[in-house]
């Protein structure tokens, strides 16, 4: 980074009164980790970064290979407006680099969706994306998180329904002290569900974005007494939480999607960005839904898509593609959830659609009927495929297909590895509450 760049910020650190700096990046699942620094770093921070120890992040490094240095990215500047009032604590996301070469960490997923958006821009591409992130608002007992309800609104409702509206306002107030451009906010469907959405902008910048929303709003409710949870499944019977990420490819400054001369005003490049993501659709799943109970949500009937297929207005479908067109064209793909580390999701997204796109890959019919209503013998009729129904087998089908392993790298596949490998056996060989509710009294 420059001198100038680096005086510009020092300067500005210094005029916001800002006492402390957090410094912040991800781990390979997608937990925001933090360092915190006084004031008086800044200038080291900004100019040789900050040391820490990358054996103890999950998926980084081992222990004899752990000197890891933090970078801060200055366009990520931000004050956090929840801090004492007396001084200011700022935050910045940072790149990770490797201490002994001074190289990116391959490790890092931040680097990892870098390297993908750099191979699109070879073909004068901006991958640009806009995610929809759901959350519940549980109550707080005795300190600890529970699943109960703090409110029984449905979607849209208004208070007295919706008795979160006041958390909702103060975490909007929030994001847009920070920077954010709120779009929209609206109760969901499930009782105490809720999607707060915001601009769109290039996939790197917006999975900065998530990981700071996703922070935000936990700490917001925390303050009100509230636990906010992101897990994409967490009461059996009702709607799970999504991740809906629009998505659109620009070139010269014109969305690369829209072709008003085309078949529903689609380009082609659109349509082969489409077939690109249907082809690995099985693969990215791996990353979009990273958890065990991440497939407890990909299930028919709960508007969560289960079916490898595409629409210009079916929800059922894994890719849809909503009315707007002209500059607001883009592919809505339904099936990651807010548990999913966005840089990792992001790549892998990127990845397929510009596999398409070079390849010309064409997608299959569009399919405008209610795929949750199809027999079995119809959607095998119309070609349609399921998604993995659990992490062992999206992770099989993650590690069958080179060209996502390639694009996440060897050591985020091994790492990766390594997490689903032990969450399947503790989750396989754990005696589970509906086993006992099932069996206990009859054998």
């Amino acid at each position: 980074m420059s001198g100038d760049a680096t005086s510009v910020m020092l300067e500005r650190i210094e005029q916001d009164n800002v006492r402390f700096l957090h410094l912040q990046f991800t781990d390979l699942i997608g937990m925001p980790k933090n360092v915190a620094i006084p004031v008086k770093q800044a200038e080291k921070a900004l100019t040789s970064g900050i040391g820490f120890d990358g054996s103890s992040i999950e998926g980084f490094v081992r222990i004899e290979e752990s000197d890891m240095v933090l970078k801060p990215d200055l366009s990520t500047y931000t004050l956090l407006p929840w801090g004492p009032r007396e001084y200011t604590v700022a935050r910045f996301m940072c790149d990770v680099y490797k201490a002994s070469s001074g190289k990116p960490f391959e490790g890092d997923p931040r680097h990892v969706l870098r390297v993908a958006m750099e191979d699109a821009a070879r073909d004068g591409y901006i991958f640009n994306t806009g995610p929809e992130l759901e959350f519940f608002l549980f109550r707080m007992v005795d300190g600890r998180p529970t699943t109960l309800f703090q409110d029984v609104g449905g979607y849209f409702d208004l208070a007295p329904t919706d008795l979160a509206e006041d958390v909702r306002r103060e975490i909007i107030i929030a994001l847009t002290e920070m920077g954010f451009e709120i779009e929209a906010s609206h109760h969901e469907v499930a009782e105490s569900q809720h999607e707060i959405d915001f601009k769109y902008s290039d996939a790197l910048h917006t999975a900065d974005n998530v990981i700071t929303f996703k922070f935000a709003v936990k700490t917001m409710a925390l303050m009100r007494g509230l636990h906010a949870s992101f897990m994409a499944k967490p009461i059996y019977g009702i709607c799970g939480s999504g991740m809906h990420t629009n998505c659109s490819l620009e070139k010269d400054g014109v969305n690369a999607f829209y072709d008003p001369d085309a078949p529903r005003q689609l380009s082609e490049t659109c349509m082969h960005f489409i077939g690109g993501l249907l082809k690995h659709a099985k693969a990215i799943t791996r990353v979009a839904n990273p958890t065990i109970n991440s497939y407890k949500r990909l299930v028919p009937g709960y508007e969560a898509p289960c079916y490898i297929s595409w629409s210009a207005g079916n929800r059922s479908a894994l890719v849809r593609v909503p009315t707007p067109r002209g500059n607001s064209t883009r592919v809505e793909f339904r099936s990651p959830d807010p548990t999913c580390n966005p840089y990792l999701t992001f790549a892998a997204m990127l990845t397929a659609g510009m596999e398409g796109v070079r390849e010309r890959i064409e997608p299959p019919a569009s399919i405008d009927k209610n795929i949750y209503h199809m027999t079995l013998e119809e959607r095998a009729g119309a070609g349609i495929e399921t998604l993995p129904g659990d992490l062992y087998a999206a992770h099989q089908a993650l590690l069958a297909d080179d060209l996502i392993c390639r694009a996440l790298g060897p050591h985020v596949v091994e790492a990766l590895t390594s997490v689903a490998e032990a969450e399947w056996e503790s989750y396989r060989t754990t005696v589970h509450p509906w086993e006992l509710d099932r069996y206990l009294a009859t054998y």
